[in-house]
C-alpha cells in the first residue's frame, strides 16, 4: 500500500475481508477446522472492546446514512461501518441496529450509477460497497428498506448485480486482468483488485454469476505479482516485504480456492513466521486483512495473532469507543473492529 494511493481516493482500505467459502472450481465440501464452532462464548475482552466500537458508529451515522466525522469518506466507507453492525449478531431486520444498517444500504444505492453499476468514487469504493451488498443481501428484508421517497428505489440484489457487472466490465478493460483506481484503468495493482476480487467472490457466494474465467485472470495476475518467497508486489514488477500484500495475496487464494498453488504456500508461510500484530506504515489496514488470511489459512496461527491483537486493541481504544488512524476515526474503528468480528463469525465472510 503506498501513500500516493490514499490521497487519490478517499477510500483507504480494504476487502472483506476472510471470504466465505467462495468457489472459482467445484472441490469437495470441507468442514470447519478443529475449534471452530459457531456460538461459541466471545472472549470478555472482545465483546467490551467491540460493543464500545459499535456505539461510537451508531452515535456518528449521519441521516444520510453515511460516516462523516473526518478523514475518508464514500460508498466504501460506508460499507464497511455497515458490516461491522452486520457482524455484531444482532439482527439485521428488528435489532438494535436495523435502523442504522438500511439507512446505510440506502446511502449505498443511492450512490451508485444506475446505468452502469459503479459505485463512485473509485474502485476501492467499489468493492468494498459490493462487498457490503453481498454480505446484506439474503440477510436484509427488501420490503422495510426504502421509506417510499427516494428516487434511486433499486432492491440490494439488483444493485449486486449491477456492481457485479460494472467490476467485470471494468476488468475486461484492463491489460492485466485485474483492477485498479479508475473503472477504466489499463493497468493494475494488488491492493485496489484484491478490494474488487474479495467482492465478486462474496457475490458469487450469495448466488449472483460470476464468471470462472473472470476469477481465473485475477488469480492469474497475483500469481505473477508474488515471488517463490512469498513477497509481493504493488503494480508493475518487484517484490518487496508488506504485511498487508502479502495477506491480501494469501486471503484471495484462500477465498478463491486455490490452496494448492505455490503461491499461496508461500505467501502464507511469510505471514505465520512473523506472527507479530502489523507496525505497517497502514496497520489497521495490514491487520485487517492479516486477520482474515491467517483465519483461513491457519487457524491456530490465527489463533496465536488473535490473542496479541486483543491486547493492542484494548492498549489504544479512545475513551469513545473510537480508534484513530492516518484516514480518520471511521475508516480506524471499522478495520479494527472488523480485525475482531472474526471471533463473532456470523457473517458469511468471515465463515471458512
Amino acid at each position: 500500500m503506498q501513500p500516493k494511493q490514499f490521497a487519490h481516493l478517499p477510500l483507504a482500505i480494504l476487502a472483506i475481508t476472510a471470504i466465505h467459502c467462495c468457489t472459482a472450481m467445484p472441490l469437495h465440501a470441507q468442514g470447519p477446522a478443529p475449534g471452530i464452532r459457531h456460538g461459541e462464548v466471545v472472549p470478555r475482552d472482545v465483546r467490551e472492546i467491540y460493543d464500545r466500537g459499535l456505539q461510537f458508529l451508531v452515535n456518528t451515522q449521519d441521516e444520510s446514512g453515511a460516516w462523516k466525522t473526518g478523514g475518508q469518506q464514500g460508498p466504501g466507507i460506508t460499507g464497511m461501518a455497515l458490516m461491522v453492525l452486520l457482524a455484531s449478531g444482532e439482527d439485521p431486520n428488528f435489532g438494535l441496529y436495523s435502523n442504522h444498517i438500511r439507512r446505510g444500504l440506502r446511502n449505498i444505492i443511492s450512490q451508485q450509477d444506475a446505468s452502469t453499476g459503479y459505485l463512485n468514487n473509485s474502485m476501492y469504493h467499489h468493492g468494498f460497497a459490493m462487498l457490503a451488498l453481498a454480505e446484506a443481501y439474503g440477510t436484509v428484508d427488501d420490503r422495510n428498506l426504502w421509506t417510499g421517497n427516494e428516487s434511486n428505489r433499486r432492491s440490494i440484489g439488483q444493485a449486486l448485480e449491477l456492481a457485479v457487472r460494472s467490476s467485470l466490465t471494468s476488468q475486461k478493460k484492463n491489460s492485466s486482468g485485474a483492477w485498479r483506481y479508475s473503472p477504466d484503468s489499463t493497468d493494475a495493482d494488488t491492493s485496489v483488485s484484491g478490494a474488487v476480487l474479495v467482492g465478486l467472490l462474496a457475490a458469487r457466494n450469495a448466488g449472483i454469476e460470476v464468471p470462472d474465467e473472470a476469477v481465473d485472470k485475477a488469480i492469474k495476475y497475483y500469481t505473477s505479482m508474488t515471488s517463490s518467497s512469498g513477497e509481493v508486489g504493488y503494480s508493475g514488477m518487484g517484490f518487496g516485504q508488506s504485511t498487508a500484500r502479502t495477506s491480501i495475496a494469501a486471503l484471495v487464494y484462500s477465498v478463491a480456492r486455490r490452496k494448492d498453488l505455490p503461491q499461496f504456500k508461500a505467501t502464507l508461510g511469510q505471514l505465520t513466521q512473523r506472527l507479530d500484530v502489523s507496525n505497517d506504515s497502514y496497520a489497521e489496514y495490514a491487520m485487517y486483512y492479516q486477520a482474515q488470511a491467517l483465519f483461513q489459512g491457519d487457524f491456530e496461527a490465527w489463533q496465536k495473532w488473535n490473542e496479541r491483537l486483543v491486547r493492542q486493541l484494548k492498549a489504544t481504544q479512545a475513551q469513545d469507543g473510537s480508534f484513530n488512524s492516518n484516514f480518520g476515526q471511521t475508516v480506524g474503528t471499522s478495520m479494527s473492529l472488523l480485525s475482531l468480528a472474526l471471533n463473532y463469525r456470523f457473517l458469511p465472510i468471515y465463515e471458512r
